[in-house]
């Protein structure tokens, strides 16, 4: 049975459940001298939701387990006892010959896949009738228990509540239990690379070539000590000379100077820059500031200035990070009592020393919490660095030098032909726990900031 018809069919399902339950509610209410806790639409609400949560449920299951079980029917056909051994082969003639089965305009390239596709196609069509019939059955039976259990003293409104404090329950879990599992993959496939890398080599050694490990001492070339220096050099330096700067003074001016029209359409301007993609900076970066600040270089002086330079991706990113500090400083210049600004005034002082002495020094801390969760957002920055940013690890102060980031390693670590279980691939895992736990300690720092300062002005 088609996904979007049998959607259609749950859908109307509920319907008919919500007139109907409505309908029945309706009817209680007549009698005189009772009283009712719950309307009608929240009877029809009731009994919708019983007629359509469940078969969305199963549907949901079913469609995780369902191929699975068509693979396991057809593996049982006279045609995949040419199948090779479990392996990659097999599961990609698998893979094609479900293809081939979906889409029967779908090219094929192997001889098996074609061979296996009619049995597909019959195993998923079989499957998915059997999950078709199966949800409508539940919608059924939960409509009709649902319609059942409404009498004039059944309290609905109540029982909605706390389905929906169930289902609001199961979202944060599902969140929680998300986060639990990266962090938990990240552990376990951390321990594994420093059970064969010393941490020791690995935090503090100056040498990162992945592409040549030596199986007798692999710590000698997974040094990340040049990668941690990349990134704080472009993430958190050469950015935030940018983003500083003029976040800050933009922010200033908004609150301080721009007319009420004029920051009505400033602000939401300004902000424009936070949604525009990160890969549209990384195409600027590689294609017109790498380039035009290579040619600058070399007009300097600099004979070995390269378009792929810690410069180019540091002032892009600087120029996407602008709008996270500008709205942070916003408000917290906005947050800082009127009186204190008037009482300034008021004393002689001009607005410029206002704002130096009495508004700046009054919204630091959150200015502060909004810098340091801006540099975390830049040191996770992965597209800029991949696009703009080079793959030679060096450490250098010349901002026209190539330099190399954590999450454009990770990319290239994860992207290439070596075995999962190799010290080279493992040590993304290991990169990506270090710039976890380097962002979540900045998170903490500036969230706690931020707190302390809203909590000194309320």
């Amino acid at each position: 049975m088609p996904t979007l018809a049998l959607l259609f069919l749950v859908a109307g399902l509920g319907l008919i459940a919500w007139l109907s339950g409505r309908v029945r509610a309706v009817a209680f209410r007549k009698a005189p001298g009772q009283r009712f806790s719950s309307l009608p639409r929240h009877h029809g609400t009731f009994a919708a939701m019983w007629t359509v949560l469940p078969p969305l449920l199963f549907l949901a299951v079913w469609g995780a387990c369902a191929p699975g079980l068509a693979t396991d029917a057809v593996l049982k056909t006279p045609a995949a006892a040419q199948l090779p051994p479990p392996g990659f082969e097999r599961a990609a003639i698998l893979s094609e010959a479900r293809a081939i089965a979906s889409d029967h305009h779908r090219a094929p390239l192997n001889r098996l896949a074609t061979q296996l596709a009619p049995a597909y196609a019959v195993e998923q069509a079989r499957y998915g009738w059997i999950g078709g019939a199966t949800a409508l059955l539940l919608g059924l039976a939960g409509g009709a228990f649902a319609f059942l259990r409404i009498r004039p003293g059944f309290n609905a409104r109540t029982r909605i509540e706390r389905i929906v404090m169930a289902g609001l329950l199961a979202a944060s879990l599902i969140a929680i239990l998300t986060t639990i599992g990266i962090v938990a993959s990240l552990v376990f496939e951390s321990a594994r690379f420093f059970g064969t890398v010393p941490i020791a080599d690995f935090l503090f050694g100056t040498h990162w070539s992945p592409q040549v490990v030596d199986p007798r001492n692999p710590g000698a070339s997974l040094g990340a000590v040049p990668l941690f220096w990349g990134t704080f050099f472009i993430g958190a330096v050469i950015a935030m000379l940018v983003a500083i700067p003029f976040g800050l003074m933009s922010a200033i001016y908004l609150t301080q100077y721009a007319t009420p029209r004029l920051r009505a359409w400033m602000k939401p301007t300004l902000e424009i820059l936070a949604g525009v993609p990160t890969v549209v900076y990384g195409y600027f970066a590689a294609l017109i500031v790498g380039p035009a600040l290579r040619q600058l270089g070399v007009a300097i002086g600099i004979p070995n200035a390269t378009s792929e330079s810690a410069l180019a991706a540091g002032l892009v990113m600087g120029v996407m990070i602008i709008p996270f500090v500008s709205s942070m400083a916003d408000d917290a210049i906005a947050a800082v009592p009127a009186a204190m600004r008037d009482g300034s005034l008021a004393m002689g002082a001009t607005p410029s020393e206002t704002i130096s002495r009495v508004l700046l020094p009054a919204a630091l801390p959150g200015v502060v919490g909004g810098v340091l969760l801006a540099i975390s957002r830049a040191i996770g920055e992965t597209m800029i660095v991949v696009m703009a940013a080079s793959g030679a690890a060096t450490i250098s102060l010349n901002p026209f030098n190539s330099a190399t980031t954590v999450t454009k390693q990770i990319v290239d670590l994860l992207t290439g032909e070596a075995s999962f279980d190799s010290p080279k691939t493992l040590a993304a895992f290991a990169l990506g726990m270090t710039l976890f736990v380097i962002t979540l300690l900045l998170n903490i720092i500036a969230l706690t900031v931020v707190k302390r300062y809203r909590e000194a002005y309320e």
